[in-house]
């Protein structure tokens, strides 16, 4: 919890920097308050907070996935600077309301009670219908903000219809005395209803199909630095709060709830690997791409086994470096050419050679090639989906998989093999844009290569 507290505080000096020249410090602000809170991740936590264990707990998992949360994040403000250049008058905001995002994800990590994950929820979600309307100027980011907002609260509704009926036949809110209520009681009607609908709002969270027909709307019209949060930062909490409440709450009833939870999976990863093929804006492509990494990661829940959370975090990782990789193109190109079709890739090997391999080498972590961290993360979601015989669902998975390559190779070959089209611009790429791809670049290739580094990386 002390990170939490610390990114609080951070969260907030950063608003009330906004009265200082514009804003002007913000994100050197948020940039020293991750660093610090990404080494208090590496300490013990304080024992002054162990007596709201029962609301929130600070446990071995949740120090995981909060020191992966806090370094992507920490990545995404390095990228801020060029990326809110036309949002000076509010930038302080922007960067409080993605710490203030960052602090309901931590409480996700830490849950306890369905309390807390319905606050956990609510502080992640609050910020992030704001954020994604932040170009005030662009009826798409209006029109993002409002049906985000609109379907978020849509699934707000079937959450907390979700905790009612869970509280009424376990009558407590802790999840282990859900846990012991569900083993106890594996047919009551009640729970298993009260499960369904809290999966079904939380995979609207995580874009899950059928919950997923905000995500393309929504990615494309909120600023890009925010789609980049949106898709790894929030992604990571969702999942792991999803995970958590699944495999520890409703352990006992899972027969009732697997299956459902595999109709999502394939039809996650069908219909948004072949949308994503259609796609001729890279921005509402890698949009579709987010949505099929929510079905390959959701094979978690299949064969689980003691590894399982380690697996999940490796694969949030090397997913969420990925993504920022393929943003940090994304965002330049963007900002020099006011578009982001894939002809606006058109040549960027030849100018902006760094974020262009930066970009690909980032998708064919997406696809699961060889010889990067993406690959290891899928073959140990696979591996395990096959040790609890889902054959099935891991071909579909690996179908989508190859399905994949094709939209992939579309943006790499447009950047590599064609011609810039005749635009004047002499602009290049920062020192800190071409730093942060050389990182992700080592990351993505080093952890391919020795699997291991993950755990070295984040003291496991």
């Amino acid at each position: 919890m002390s990170v939490l507290i610390v990114l609080f505080l951070t969260a907030i000096l950063v608003l009330f920097s906004g009265v200082f020249e514009k804003g002007k410090y913000a994100r050197y602000i948020g940039i020293l308050g991750l660093i610090i809170g990404l080494a208090t991740s590496f300490l013990p936590d304080c024992e002054f907070f162990a007596q709201y264990k029962s609301m929130y707990e600070y446990s071995y998992n949740a120090e995981l996935f909060t020191k992966i949360s806090v370094a992507v994040t920490l990545l995404l403000f390095f990228l801020g600077g060029f990326a809110f250049s036309n949002h000076r008058s509010h930038q302080s905001e922007l960067y409080a309301l993605m710490l203030f995002a960052l602090c309901g994800g931590i409480v996700l990590f830490g849950f306890q009670n369905l309390v807390t994950l319905f606050i956990g929820i609510e502080i992640l979600s609050i910020p992030l219908y704001v954020m994604a309307g932040a170009n005030k100027t662009d009826l798409r980011s209006t029109e993002a903000s409002m049906k985000y907002f609109l379907m978020g609260a849509f699934a707000t509704g079937f959450l907390l219809f979700g905790v009612a009926l869970v509280y009424g036949s376990a009558g407590s809110f802790d999840l282990y005395a859900i846990h012991d209520f569900a083993y106890n009681n594996p047919k009551n009607l009640m729970l298993i209803m009260g499960a369904i609908l809290m999966l079904s709002a939380l995979a609207f969270k995580v874009s899950l199909a059928p919950f997923h027909m905000w995500s393309p709307d929504v990615y494309q019209g909120a600023p890009s630095l925010i789609t980049a949060f949106m898709a790894s930062v929030v992604k990571i909490s969702g999942f792991f709060a999803l995970f958590k409440l699944m495999t520890i709450a409703f352990g006992g009833i899972a027969g009732d709830w697997i299956n459902i939870l595999g109709v999502f999976i394939i039809l996650t990863l069908l219909l948004a690997n072949v949308m994503g093929l259609v796609q001729t804006n890279a921005k509402r492509m890698l949009a579709y791409s987010s949505v099929s990494h929510a079905g390959y990661i959701a094979l978690i829940f299949f064969g689980i086994n003691n590894f399982s959370t380690y697996i999940l975090g490796y694969y949030l990782f090397a997913y969420s470096l990925a993504t920022v990789g393929v943003f940090i193109s994304l965002i330049w190109v963007e900002k020099i050419k006011k578009e982001t079709s894939f002809a606006a890739f058109n040549g960027l090997g030849k100018r902006e050679p760094l974020l262009a391999v930066v970009s690909t080498i980032s998708m064919l972590s997406m696809a699961g090639i060889p010889l990067t961290a993406g690959f290891i993360g899928k073959l140990g979601i696979f591996n395990q989906a096959i040790g609890g015989h889902y054959e099935f669902l891991v071909l579909i998975a690996v179908l989508g998989s190859a399905l994949s390559i094709a939209y992939y190779l579309r943006l790499i070959i447009a950047m590599f093999f064609y011609k810039e089209d005749n635009f004047h611009n002499t602009e290049r790429a920062s020192i800190t844009y071409n730093i942060v791809s050389v990182v992700i670049i080592l990351a993505l290739v080093s952890m391919g290569i020795v699997p291991d580094l993950f755990a070295k990386i984040f003291g496991l």
